[in-house]
């Protein structure tokens, strides 16, 4: 028990913000913005211990500071800032899906479907495609895309 209190006796400044560093690289790797309030609990600590004097700044004081601030900053990034954790409704919903945004484009079967999967070429690409209905698709047949799921792009004849 000595060693804690002699331990949190000698807190300062620089191990708040090391475990504030600490806690946003862990916050970068998982993603779940939990750990960025409390993280930004840990600096604001850090500047507690550094303007508050000793008597109410000692480790009793910071450890009940960090813990107040970080529930509070943790309960109002849940409520306040809930919409940083939802998609977002945008006018391109596709933006960044390729293949998504290929649905509705016309090709040629660059060769013949077997088993219901085969090759097509729209534009200057071949891709990967699957039938989409039991339509015969030979090579050089014209296709239209119906959709697009995984890597692979759903056909039917045009």
């Amino acid at each position: 028990m000595e060693a804690v209190v002699s331990f949190l006796e000698g807190l300062s400044v620089w191990h708040w913000v090391g475990l504030g560093i600490v806690l946003l690289a862990i916050e970068v790797a998982v993603g779940t913005f939990d750990l960025l309030w409390v993280a930004a609990g840990a600096f604001l600590t850090a500047l507690f211990a550094l303007l508050v004097p000793a008597p109410v700044g000692g480790w009793e004081g910071q450890l009940t500071f960090f813990g107040v601030v970080a529930i509070a900053f943790v309960i109002s990034g849940r409520t306040l800032f809930k919409g940083l954790r939802s998609a977002r409704n945008t006018t391109h919903p596709n933006l960044n899906d390729r293949l998504a945004n290929m649905v509705g484009q016309h090709g040629r079967a660059a060769t013949a479907f077997v088993d219901k999967r085969g090759k097509v070429k729209v534009g200057d690409t071949v891709w990967l495609a699957e039938q989409a209905d039991g339509a015969m698709i030979a090579e050089g047949d014209a296709i239209v895309i119906v959709a697009a799921e995984g890597g692979l792009l759903k056909v039917r004849p045009a």
